[in-house]
């Protein structure tokens, strides 16, 4: 096993058996909006995540964009998962929910020309624009 998490009230835990992805910080609108922040995530791929409770999972759908899912329990509120049809060799977990020691680190930044402006960007990140 490579890694295990789960939601902030406990009703959700999952485990990785599989490499984890080092961490990408997406800045843009939708997941500062759905974290409260910036989605911070790894990834591994979907045959490797075992979900070992899920009564609370819940899968958000924006209408504006319907190849992308986010999970997130319905008890507490945590983000957990994400998803794109255009990439289904992938599965995104949000690295807040992976029980320490991960032993990933964060290597990249996405969508900095979005990030709010009350945020300062780590500059010893690489960052891509990703301008809309």
């Amino acid at each position: 096993m490579t890694g295990s998490g789960g939601c902030a009230c406990g009703s959700i835990r999952y485990r990785v058996d599989g490499p984890l992805r080092n961490v990408a910080n997406c800045h843009c609108e939708r997941c500062r909006r759905i974290t409260g922040h910036f989605m911070a995530a790894s990834a591994c791929a979907p045959g490797h995540l075992t979900i070992e409770s899920e009564d609370t999972l819940r899968w958000y759908r924006p209408a504006e964009e319907p190849g992308v899912e986010y999970a997130f329990c319905s008890t507490c509120g945590s983000s957990l998962f994400w998803r794109a049809q255009t990439t289904p060799d992938s599965i995104s977990i949000c690295a807040g929910t992976l029980d320490p020691p991960t032993g990933i680190t964060t290597d990249l930044a996405l969508f900095c020309a979005e990030a709010s402006d009350y945020h300062r960007l780590d500059e010893s990140i690489p960052m891509e624009p990703h301008d809309r």
